[in-house]
């Protein structure tokens, strides 16, 4: 919805990773230079971790675009519980190896003769490995041995392997795990974003899809987006696409703190009872509509207590028209979770299941995103409908009949 409004050839801050979006933040630029290291030594480990949302993905994603894929095979699975059987399994179907009815010892004998052959032909070999918090020791154990095939001395593989934060605590604390330890050649943490680049960010990911200054950010706007997102990347996306449609229901031409501050007591509201979010938010507030300015050109921005008509009354919307428009708010962000769920082939509400279990839940929640578009587009055109109707009716007996006439 706002990006028609705001005229945006995409969505600047969808969920789902896009390498086409990736900012270096000064974090993500260590770990890149890391990962630089990592691939220049052609050994041994890498170890990156971060909090859910600090862009892992997306980081993984760029770097997988920067290869020269003549050089190098790089090839990325997303772990689930595995034994280490399965993840030979999953490390052999990313290289392309068929593993049906084949015992262990011929999947090891594969991958190694798939290895010798990339060297042969001048390429070295990449398996990167995320959601690794939720690789067991034998799973781990098997990537190690892994790496341990050679050429000539050298290494035939290397193994990037991205997990949450307790992924590091794990590796670096546990005694069974002292000959991994011993192969990792370096680590990094992607921390949040620094707060002065919250701003830079924004404005980034804008000027993918055509932003050329409207609506435009205030200071202030982009400090409570940092505080309030904790200036995480998932998180800020997700609060910034609420700040847009919000100023795409308002007309706003300018993003001010009083926008980010409705948005945020929205979202509070949202994560205290889930369905609350539409109710509850119809409940304490009105949503309103800007009032139109007379010389085109002009910036809107949020008036504090609401836009005022001719007679210097508040213009309010009617409740039924912000339920809608609540309940359009908690369908989006629900499609845009689930959207993100399914793009990630993970089970984000428990990763402790089986696979089978695993493309289930994915499958509820495609039928979900179905089921949610669906009522969404219907919000949607009773919305426009009704504030088409509504606006028509103020301009005929309203405060808008002296503008309109």
């Amino acid at each position: 919805m706002y990006d028609t409004y705001y005229r945006f050839t995409g969505r600047p801050f969808q969920l789902t990773p896009d390498t086409q979006f990736y900012f270096e933040s000064t974090t993500h630029r260590k770990a890149m230079s890391y990962l630089g290291y990592g691939l220049a030594q052609g050994e041994g480990f890498i170890v990156i971790t971060g909090d859910i949302g600090a862009g892992k993905t997306t980081l993984v994603g760029h770097l997988m675009a920067t290869i020269d894929p003549q050089r190098l095979t790089a090839v990325k699975i997303v772990s689930t519980q595995v034994g280490g059987d399965d993840m030979l399994r999953l490390a052999a179907e990313a290289f392309g190896i068929a593993t049906d009815h084949v015992e262990k010892a011929h999947v090891l004998s594969r991958i190694e003769a798939f290895l010798h052959h990339q060297a042969r032909a001048g390429r070295r070999t990449l398996l990167i490995v995320d959601e690794a918090q939720n690789l067991a020791a034998p799973a781990l154990e098997e990537l190690r041995m892994l790496s341990n095939f050679q050429l000539g001395g050298q290494s035939l593989l290397q193994i990037f392997l991205l997990g949450q934060p307790e992924f590091r605590e794990r590796v670096n604390g546990s005694d069974g795990l002292e000959q991994l330890r011993q192969r990792i050649i370096a680590t990094h943490h992607l921390a949040p974003m620094k707060p002065e680049e919250v701003g830079p960010y924004i404005e980034h990911r804008l000027k993918v899809v055509g932003w050329t200054g409207n609506p435009r950010f205030t200071p202030e706007a982009y400090a409570l987006l940092a505080q309030a997102s904790g200036c995480v990347p998932r998180r800020l996306n997700a609060l910034a696409s609420r700040v847009l449609l919000l100023g795409a229901i308002d007309q706003l031409d300018i993003i001010d703190e009083r926008v980010v501050e409705a948005v945020v007591a929205d979202l509070a509201v949202g994560e205290a009872g889930g369905e609350m979010l539409a109710s509850d938010f119809a409940d304490r507030t009105e949503l309103e509509l800007t009032q139109p300015l007379d010389e085109p050109g002009a910036t809107r921005t949020a008036e504090a207590g609401g836009p005022l008509d001719d007679a210097g009354a508040r213009i309010a919307m009617p409740r039924d028209e912000s339920r809608d428009i609540a309940r359009l708010l908690a369908l989006q962000a629900e499609v845009e979770t689930l959207n993100a769920a399914v793009a990630m082939g993970v089970q984000p509400d428990d990763p402790m299941v089986t696979d089978d279990e695993r493309i289930a839940g994915l499958e509820e929640r495609l039928a979900r995103a179905e089921q949610r578009l669906e009522e969404q587009d219907e919000v949607l055109r009773r919305v426009l409908s009704k504030l088409i109707e509504w606006v028509e009716r103020d301009a005929r007996n309203g405060p808008f009949a002296s503008r309109v006439a």
